[in-house]
């Protein structure tokens, strides 16, 4: 494993799932507004963690608190820092036994509730890599019920890229829990930097999409939310937000106006491709 790390430590992690709201192809737009100095990264929504193997591949030392309310998701997250190995072999099965039937093995494995940590694990990542738009997504009792995706040969497994993201997970510097941003957010002090991408506050009734846990995010949620940037602001954090351009959102910060960017981006993940362009997001910034 040692020589298979140092082949792979030239490497940048990716997100090593599909996550709806992902970062990684608006990186070089939200680059431009990390600070340059900062002292300890926060990041509570998670998600695929773009921006978090961003900072850390520029700044291998850096000190991250992450979190994310997504219980399976942190679980993937310990899991490829820790036992990444074992979850590898499993992707391979489920990677093999996928090409011999792919609808009837989807299904089934979409039905399963698997106790074994990797187990839970490589069936997040099979099911993420072989869905509809590697759209995740849970019903109000907590299952995954997103139907199979039409891909040709999907690349289950990306050996590669699961070594780097866990040799950059094993420093001794990141924090990885599975906890509400309140929570996560307290740890904060002045002059760290702290990027919220919580799930989007919908801009229209069809839009919503809340459902990456069981529990959806209101505007109670975008409430507590702006509570905590403004409590952020006044330690003296500096605080870097992504959100849609809804009238809630816009309201919300508007004493922070001097400050909103205003970014054109895709959504990757919509279900009709003709309505995954022309849309607007926001960064609100408190520096």
């Amino acid at each position: 494993m040692k020589q298979q790390y140092k082949q792979i430590t030239s490497l940048v992690p990716k997100p090593f799932v599909k996550w709806a709201g992902g970062k990684r192809q608006l990186l070089p737009i939200l680059s431009q507004y990390v600070p340059q100095n900062f002292d300890t990264y926060f990041e509570p929504f998670l998600g695929g963690g773009a921006v978090l193997f961003h900072l850390i591949f520029q700044k291998p030392h850096l000190e991250c608190f992450v979190s994310d309310l997504n219980s399976t998701l942190i679980l993937s997250y310990v899991t490829i820092r820790d036992n990444v190995d074992e979850l590898i072999i499993t992707l391979e099965k489920h990677s093999e036994n996928y090409f011999k039937n792919p609808e009837e093995y989807y299904y089934r494995i979409r039905e399963c509730n698997p106790k074994n940590q990797i187990d839970k694990v490589s069936r997040l990542v099979f099911l993420n890599k072989t869905c509809f738009n590697g759209l995740y997504r849970v019903n109000s009792k907590g299952k995954f019920n997103v139907p199979i995706g039409r891909y040709v040969n999907p690349n289950i497994v990306n050996k590669e890229n699961l070594l780097a993201v866990s040799h950059v997970l094993q420093s001794k510097e990141i924090s990885i829990k599975c906890e509400d941003f309140t929570t996560s957010l307290k740890r904060a002090q002045k002059d760290d930097f702290v990027y919220l991408d919580p799930p989007y506050q919908p801009v229209s009734s069809t839009a919503n999409f809340t459902s990456y846990t069981n529990d959806s995010f209101s505007l109670k949620d975008q409430e507590r939310l702006f509570a905590e940037f403004q409590k952020l602001d006044s330690k003296g954090c500096k605080v870097m937000l992504s959100n849609s351009k809804s009238e809630e959102v816009i309201d919300l910060f508007s004493e922070y106006s001097d400050n909103v960017i205003e970014i054109n981006t895709n959504r990757f993940i919509n279900s009709n491709s003709k309505k995954r362009t022309g849309h607007t997001e926001i960064l609100v910034k408190n520096y």
